[in-house]
């Protein structure tokens, strides 16, 4: 069976949209028809490899999408032809199948235990969880990661009491998630920080209750004026700028919480004062909010569908698979939400 894909060939440059051959299902492997794809900021650390040299060029990326499950491989018991399913990055119940190898241009392509820049994904059963048929596609995609981390770090990560002070540094759709959790479990106030008006402006309709601009005004004096000279309780720093990391950590209580979502490139390191982590203070990196896909996304689709949670709102951008790149620039740009590629 062929089926067309995004292709990273080298790093730092377009992807390529061609067509591959997929390979049979092994033991715990899923063929899914995937309807649409989200772009988180991780695809983007792929592509410039952020983390040091890519050792598994070529080959695909993507990591949250919803669609149809085609075929199952032997022992795969929690999806079957025909279901919907949301595929995640975070291991849920289920076999932890084999990478599937596919071939492109007679060579071997590296996919990953899930990838979505294609119309067709062989992903390990562990990353794909049913959800009810009338759910869009789209709302999927976002529970494959945005959602998911958001809400899992206000619960596991940074563990929000009531009336606690947030700071969101960066409010793209993961950090929208995140002010949006932080609204859900009474947080105040609750602190939005960008360069774009427009996503503040945003972040304002998911619950923030103060807006700054980090190009207008001084974060440090600001945000004090806002919280006391004591700092905020939890700042969670989702661009990984380097220096944005430094003025989180700095700006957090002395019992607080740093939390970070975004990653720096492999050569950037970060100078903190570390006294205060031997005093309570936590500096600490976010994992997908350590969330349970198969546990949280049943529960996350029902906020959603007794209007507790808002979703929709959350996808600024669409595009066709065949416009990747002219995506993927979009969400470089900075101002997006959440961009989503519809297949097929």
């Amino acid at each position: 069976m062929k089926t067309r894909a995004a292709i990273l060939e080298q790093s730092n440059s377009p992807l390529v949209l061609d067509e591959i051959e997929l390979p049979r299902l092994d033991v715990g492997q899923v063929l899914v028809r995937i309807a649409v794809s989200g772009i988180c900021g991780a695809q983007l650390g792929e592509i410039a490899a952020v983390k040091g040299p890519d050792k598994f060029l070529p080959h695909l990326l993507g990591h949250e999408g919803g669609g149809v499950v085609e075929e199952i491989g032997p022992g795969v018991t929690q999806v079957k032809p025909g279901d919907h399913v949301c595929l995640h990055w975070r291991k849920g119940a289920g076999i932890h199948a084999q990478t599937a190898k596919y071939t492109w241009k007679g060579r071997s392509l590296n996919g990953g235990w899930v990838t979505t820049f294609s119309d067709h994904a062989i992903v390990s059963e562990n990353r794909v969880t049913p959800i009810p048929k009338d759910v869009a596609f789209e709302i999927a995609a976002l529970m494959g990661c945005a959602v998911t981390t958001a809400l899992g770090l206000i619960n596991n990560d940074a563990k929000v009491k009531i009336g606690q002070s947030v700071a969101i540094f960066g409010c793209g759709g993961v950090g929208l998630s995140i002010v949006q959790g932080a609204a859900m479990v009474s947080a105040n106030p609750i602190i939005a920080v960008d360069i774009f008006d427009s996503k503040l402006e945003f972040a304002r309709q998911f619950g923030a209750t103060h807006l700054l601009n980090g190009k207008k005004v001084d974060l440090r004096a600001e945000i004090r004026k806002t919280v006391g000279a004591r700092g905020v309780d939890v700042a969670i720093e989702n661009t990984g700028n380097v220096r944005l990391i430094e003025t989180a950590y700095e700006l957090t209580a002395a019992q607080g919480r740093t939390i970070l979502v975004g990653v720096p490139r492999y050569n950037e390191d970060i100078t903190i004062h570390s006294l205060p982590l031997h005093f309570g203070k936590v500096l600490t990196g976010c994992e997908g909010g350590q969330s349970n896909p198969t546990v949280d996304i049943p529960r996350y689709l029902r906020l959603y569908q007794h209007g507790k949670l808002k979703l929709d709102q959350l996808i600024t951008h669409r595009f066709p698979l065949a416009k990747i790149n002219e995506a993927l620039d979009v969400v470089r740009g900075g101002e997006a939400g959440r961009v989503v590629l519809t297949m097929g």
